[in-house]
């Protein structure tokens, strides 16, 4: 759900072993090891931590777009996504799917007065739902397993990181001075590498052992698609950034130490949920 790094990195500023980096790697391992923990058991643990990921990244999405009034938003949008992450869990039957989104989404409108505060709020709404729904649904998929959110947490893990160090490391020209002004080329690049690596070695592991016969992809098409993924992931990094500057804040939140906000953590991740989600559908439906 989190690593160390930002998804194409600082300008080069010495070794990596200031307080603030080793506070972020700190974070970085407990939540990564609650995450791994809960991928492995499955069920209803790991429903629950993306479900909390979702409210919370709501909740964060409500606060900085200045959207009225706070709570009962929040309430109405946390109770809206625990009511989809149960159908999901209980497997329900998609007329119950359409109520429980046509409630929630209802009373937001209802709550919300401000037309522009409405529009922010279903975004909000709708880009948390991927977060809490995407990953367990793609973990109870049979024919998918662990797997499926195991290659995100790979490709996305791995090009957060490694984009972080070789920014740092290289520095070089920026990547989009006016959104980002920390990122580099070098970074997102190094990122893009350790992505499609970390994402191809894993289906090649993930093949040897039996995991998902996802696993038997053509490995061309698995290294295009971690590819994507990783690019997907900065672009998200990006988008975030920018809302951030648009909005005058610095962090989406201070929930997690060294990293601010689930959102500044989990930019990334969306990008390539949606993605896996989009694929999900297509997969349920037959299409691929």
């Amino acid at each position: 759900m989190v690593s160390p790094g930002d998804a194409a990195s600082a300008p080069r500023r010495g070794p990596l072993g200031g307080r603030e980096f080793q506070l972020r790697t700190a974070s970085a391992i407990v939540l990564a090891t609650i995450v791994l923990t809960t991928l492995f058991l499955g069920g209803w643990a790991f429903a629950a931590i993306w479900l909390i990921a979702g409210i919370v990244f709501a909740g964060e999405w409500i606060t900085i777009s200045r959207i009225a009034p706070l709570r009962p938003t929040v309430a109405i949008t946390g109770l809206g996504l625990a009511g989809l992450a149960l159908c999901l869990r209980l497997d329900a039957a998609p007329p119950i799917w359409l109520a429980v989104t046509g409630a929630a989404l209802v009373a937001l409108l209802v709550t919300v007065r401000d037309s522009g505060g409405r529009g922010r709020v279903l975004i909000g709404f709708l880009s948390a739902a991927v977060l809490a729904l995407v990953p367990p649904a793609l973990r109870d998929d049979p024919a998918i397993g662990i797997f499926g959110p195991a290659w995100m947490f790979a490709v996305v893990w791995s090009t957060d990181i490694v984009a972080y160090i070789t920014g740092r490391t290289f520095g070089g020209p920026k990547l989009m001075p006016s959104v980002s002004p920390k990122k580099t080329w070098s970074g997102s690049l190094g990122g893009l590498a350790a992505g499609i690596a970390a994402g191809t070695l894993l289906v090649m592991a993930a093949r040897s052992q039996g995991w998902s016969s996802l696993a038997n992809a053509n490995l061309a098409v698995v290294a295009i698609t971690s590819a994507l993924a990783s690019i997907l992931s900065q672009a998200g990094d990006l988008a975030e950034s920018g809302l951030k500057r648009h909005y005058g804040v610095k962090d989406s939140g201070r929930s997690i130490p060294g990293h601010g906000g689930v959102m500044d953590r989990l930019d990334g991740f969306f990008a390539v949920a949606v993605l896996a989600g989009l694929y999900l559908i297509a997969h349920r439906f037959g299409v691929v």
